[in-house]
């Protein structure tokens, strides 16, 4: 009796284990190669043309260049609506809705898909408490301003 009650224990423990990675925790446990976004878009959101272009032209240095632009979090969900992303790349400090809250809303959201798409979020501060947020709200890593393609590709990769 002992015997079986460990085994059904076990079994449960699994897919307890399987049910939590798949649809509960954020999708940051497995290594990513940047050769799986090359081909599919790229979410950049910032507040700033000249940071977009930044990012969009490392982006290019690194050989992908399919990437969708968004100058605030209003715009961003609309475009995530429009067409799934493999990436989004978006700046913390941004007005009306802050990079912290556009992640909070994509993370609750009803999508699956949408909540599971690896997010890496830009800061032009070292502050521990905002990577540390970041990385609550369900930010698969930060990347702090300014950086360069080789940095971006570490990032993305250590994801």
């Amino acid at each position: 009796m002992k015997k079986l009650m460990r085994l059904l224990l076990s079994v449960l423990a699994c897919f307890v284990v399987i049910f939590a990675t798949k649809f509960i925790m954020p999708p940051a446990a497995v290594a990513l190669s940047f050769n799986e976004f090359v081909d599919k878009p790229i979410l950049v959101v910032d507040d700033y043309v000249t940071m977009r272009s930044i990012v969009r032209k490392l982006l290019l240095q690194l050989g992908t260049s399919n990437m969708i632009e968004a100058h605030d979090g209003e715009s961003a969900l609309r475009a995530l609506r429009k067409e799934n992303v493999a990436l989004i790349i978006v700046d913390w400090t941004m007005q009306p809705m802050t990079g912290l809250q556009l992640l909070k809303e994509i993370r609750a959201d009803a999508d699956i898909n949408l909540r599971n798409v690896p997010f890496l979020m830009m800061t032009a501060e070292t502050r521990t408490d905002q990577v540390k947020a970041s990385k609550e709200a369900g930010a698969n890593d930060c990347i702090i301003k300014p950086f360069n393609a080789q940095t971006l590709k570490r990032k993305i990769e250590s994801m």
